[in-house]
């Protein structure tokens, strides 16, 4: 298997992975959505909210709001496995004490651990008016994506097999179906008499070319173990380290279940 990175960026990363089948491929997809850890708020006090906002939109607000997940933050805090994540204190406390009249920001989340705070500063969670107060005290927990999309790592986890664009020599080049492309991965070249693949990495397989050629020129098809992976994040943790973690858990999978049939499935 070889995998080659085409981009990478901090919340965006996309590769090329070779000499691989689906199982494995979905397989890893599945890890990075659903296994990887991440930090979010879970549980939240509200004593006091004046707003127009009912309390339970205010604490789903703020359990979608997107915190600083690195290795780093995650270092030392008790998985949902363990028997002290429970505790409103085990987690990261947060506070957010305001007064209108003002729209509330994330970057008014007041946290008890400088490391872990809101990715983006600039999220509105509640308009105040005048002389209305909130006050609120949350605790920020790790957990999986399994439980809940706040937990998830990725907003985008997907993968395609690698395009595989073949032309008709036996017959008449059909120039026009070039521009039946959505996305202008062909290019007709009447000049020198073909038709150039542009960026055949972007091309969807939609099959659009394939539609508009009368004759038959133009063959769109896959590599069947070939793919390009997309991961995006939120901002709360690299798309590489959930790439890294996600193999770390789908390794740990597969040594369990290595462990559970040479031991006769007995346990």
């Amino acid at each position: 298997m070889e995998i080659e990175v085409r981009s990478q960026s901090d919340n965006e990363m996309v590769f090329i992975v070779r000499d691989a089948e689906v199982p494995f491929i979905n397989a890893i997809r599945r890890c990075a959505m659903v296994n990887v850890p991440k930090i979010a708020i879970e549980d939240v006090n509200i004593i006091r909210n004046d707003s127009a906002m009912f309390n339970e939109v205010l604490a789903h607000r703020l359990g979608l709001t997107p915190l600083v997940s690195d290795l780093d933050a995650l270092e030392g805090l008790p998985l949902p496995e363990d028997e002290e994540w429970e505790d409103f204190k085990s987690g990261i406390l947060f506070e957010l004490k305001e007064q209108g009249p003002k729209v509330v920001y994330s970057k008014d989340l007041i946290s008890s651990d400088s490391k872990i705070k809101p990715v983006y500063d600039t999220i509105p969670l509640v308009k105040l008016k005048e002389d209305e107060i909130i006050d609120i005290e949350a605790s920020a927990k790790v957990g999986y994506g399994k439980e809940h999309a706040k937990w998830m790592p990725t907003t985008v986890c997907a993968y395609k097999q690698y395009p595989k664009i073949t032309f008709n020599e036996d017959v008449e080049i059909d120039y026009d179906c070039a521009l039946a492309c959505p996305r202008g991965v062909l290019k007709s070249d009447r000049r020198s008499k073909k038709i150039k693949i542009l960026d055949i990495e972007n091309c969807a397989m939609c099959k659009s070319c394939v539609r508009a050629s009368s004759n038959g020129y133009i063959n769109v098809g896959y590599h069947e173990n070939d793919f390009i992976f997309r991961i995006e994040t939120d901002g709360a943790m690299p798309p590489k380290e959930v790439l890294l973690k996600a193999c770390d858990v789908l390794g740990e999978k597969a040594d369990k279940f290595i462990k559970f049939s040479e031991e006769g499935g007995s346990k």
